[in-house]
């Protein structure tokens, strides 16, 4: 229980560092804070990007945060700058609620190592 509170307040403050710099005060959701970090990792953040590429940044978000629990690995990066990975192990088959706990602590677990919160 008290890991379940630990990632609970992680969370929490991960949401409201990126509410306050990212959104007019409303808190941000999971998928958006996927896409910010899917900015944050491509680096190109004075461009518009269509439909399909907000969800390339969004996959792309995905594979990094998930890279450290050993489904993805970095492969290379095309001509224009867009990062590939590929899958080093399937993704396990998890209900709605366990996927979103399992992106959130390693959307903490991301921020952490980039050491924007305790």
């Amino acid at each position: 229980m008290a890991r379940d509170q630990e990632l609970k307040q992680r969370w929490e403050a991960v949401v409201s560092l990126l509410s306050k710099r990212f959104s007019d005060g409303d808190p941000l959701d999971l998928d958006a804070v996927i896409y910010l970090i899917g900015l944050q990792e491509f680096g190109a953040f004075n461009r518009k990007f269509k439909k399909d590429e907000k969800l390339d940044l969004m996959h792309i978000a995905i594979c990094r945060v998930l890279e450290p629990y050993g489904y993805y690995a970095f492969d290379y990066e095309d001509e224009q700058g867009w990062p590939h990975y590929k899958v080093l192990s399937p993704l396990p088959s998890l209900k709605a609620g366990e996927q979103s706990v399992l992106m959130k602590e390693a959307i903490v677990q991301y921020f952490l190592e980039k050491e924007v919160i305790d």
